[in-house]
């Protein structure tokens, strides 16, 4: 099996993304690696709130926090010694393969499987799908 450096999970506070975080944890300690928790909140879902309702950003963006700070301290619990947390604004699609996978030099990104049907799949696609395409690293899908 491949020897990972740096290893990306992408969390949302899903029962996907926690099966996520769970698998990279494991193969972080594993390979001594460092691990890179990124919760992205996607500005999009604001589109619809007047010019972006800083109360409604704020909430959004402390609960990502902590959310990260309890997967942090997992991590640490599990054996991860080298663990850093991100929050970014923008589309999960782009900012997880392309530029958070880049400034930390990532060599595999872990995501859970989305819970999309056929027809969401069908018109925007699941960001693990995205993920998998745009990743210039490999890739693992964590399904239930």
């Amino acid at each position: 099996m491949a020897r990972y450096n740096n290893i990306l999970v992408a969390v949302d506070g899903s029962e996907e993304a926690k099966r996520a975080f769970k698998k990279s944890a494991e193969i972080a300690a594993e390979n001594n690696a460092a691990l890179v928790i990124a919760h992205v909140i996607d500005t999009r879902t604001f589109a619809t709130i007047e010019q972006y309702d800083r109360t409604i950003v704020s909430r959004a963006e402390t609960s990502g926090q902590e959310l990260l700070d309890r997967y942090k301290q997992e991590a640490h619990n599990k054996g991860v010694e080298d663990v850093t947390t991100i929050i970014e604004f923008g589309s999960p699609r782009v900012k997880i393969p392309k530029d958070i996978a880049k400034q930390y030099n990532i060599d595999l990104i872990i995501t859970g499987a989305t819970g999309l049907n056929a027809v969401e799949r069908m018109l925007i696609g699941s960001v693990s799908e995205a993920v998998a395409r745009q990743a210039r690293c490999d890739v693992m899908i964590v399904r239930s």
